[in-house]
Formats: C-alpha cells, sequence, structure tokens
C-alpha cells in the first residue's frame, strides 16, 4: 500500500477512535505532502513521502531541543509523542554497522581518497539508503571513513 495511503487510513482511523494527538499529528503530516505537491505540480512518490516524514520528525527533534534548554517537559512530551507517531511510516532504521559496510563499498568504488570526493560517495549512498538513514548520519559516517 502506498505510503500516502496509509498515512490517509491512520486518519481516519484516529478520527474513529478519538486520538487527538495522532489525529493532529497524521493530519499535519498529510498538509505537509499536499503542500509540496501543490507548490511543485507533482504527486510525490514513497521515496519523496519518507524524505518529507523524516524532515518532520527531525523538526519535532529540534523542537524537543529547544524545549529542554527552556525547561519545557511539556512541550517535550509532546514531540516525543508526535515522533513516535510519524516513526511508525517511516522504514526501519539501518543499523550503523550496514550504514559503514555500504559507504565503505561506495568508496572503493569510487576510488574516493579525500573528503573533496564525498559528492561522488554520496551519490551511490543515497539510493541504496532509500531512506533508512538519516541523511546527515550518511554524511558524516562518509566523512568519517573518507578522513581515516
Amino acid at each position: 500500500m502506498e505510503l500516502k495511503t496509509q498515512l490517509q487510513e491512520a486518519m481516519k482511523d484516529a478520527m474513529k477512535s478519538g486520538d487527538k494527538v495522532r489525529k493532529m499529528t497524521v493530519s499535519m503530516a498529510l498538509a505537509a505532502i499536499k503542500q509540496v505537491e501543490v507548490d511543485k505540480r507533482i504527486a510525490l512518490d514513497d521515496a519523496a513521502v519518507i524524505a518529507l516524514l523524516q524532515k518532520e520528525v527531525k523538526n519535532r527533534r529540534e523542537a524537543i531541543a529547544d524545549a529542554q534548554k527552556a525547561n519545557r517537559a511539556d512541550l517535550i512530551e509532546a514531540n516525543e509523542a508526535e515522533i513516535k507517531i510519524l516513526e511508525v511510516f517511516l522504514p526501519k532504521a539501518m543499523p550503523a554497522e550496514e550504514l559503514r559496510a555500504i559507504v565503505q563499498a561506495a568508496i572503493d568504488e569510487t576510488g574516493a581518497a579525500a573528503p573533496s570526493d564525498m559528492g561522488k560517495v554520496m551519490k551511490i549512498v543515497m539510493p541504496k539508503i532509500a531512506g533508512r538513514a538519516p541523511n546527515d548520519m550518511v554524511s558524516a559516517t562518509v566523512k568519517e571513513l573518507l578522513t581515516k
């Protein structure tokens, strides 16, 4: 089943069950998807929807960090609940060892030897990752392996 369809079904289920937090979170995700589709005049595929959901999770993690600085336990709790809801729709996270193996294989394939070759490596790695690891984690792994 397509990811957008899963989100729409989750929205219906949340409305039927009266789960306000789930309804609000899924609704915000659907609105973000719709906004991108209208702005770009395209229909998003699952990979683009996954990237958008990862961005939403990242935004909430940043909000948690800000809430911790402000000593706002209520905001921390609300954002953590939203992250748990969004993560249901994301693919299982890739283990760090598997990511390192993919990056190392890409480095060997491209013959990259310095951090300036990072773009070549990322071009090969990103399609293989397909949303199973955050972009910042991928780039950090590439940098680490290229600076050895």
